[in-house]
């Protein structure tokens, strides 16, 4: 999975915010990420899949493999359903 071209997270007032850059879209919304949503999108950015997601989030927080799982799982799909992803 990856990230779409043209999406970027920015620092704003201490929070991450997803915008669009340069892509001509008709997004005009506002994503704003929180410190686990941010850490996500960074790696779904380098094409991670569902596994290093996963893997990622246990390794950072301390969690059991299977809420790991279902949080990245979530994540993927709310951002999968805003058309985040290729």
């Amino acid at each position: 999975m990856k990230i779409k071209a043209g999406y970027k997270v920015r620092k704003m007032c201490g929070s991450s915010i997803v915008v669009a850059v340069g892509t001509g879209d008709e997004f005009n919304g506002m994503i704003t990420l929180n410190d686990s949503g941010e850490l996500l999108w960074s790696s779904l950015s380098a094409g991670a899949e569902i596994e290093d997601l996963t893997a990622l989030l246990v390794a950072e927080y301390g969690i059991d493999e299977a809420t790991a799982k279902a949080d990245a799982e979530e994540f993927v799909e709310k951002i999968k359903g805003a058309g985040f992803l290729e």
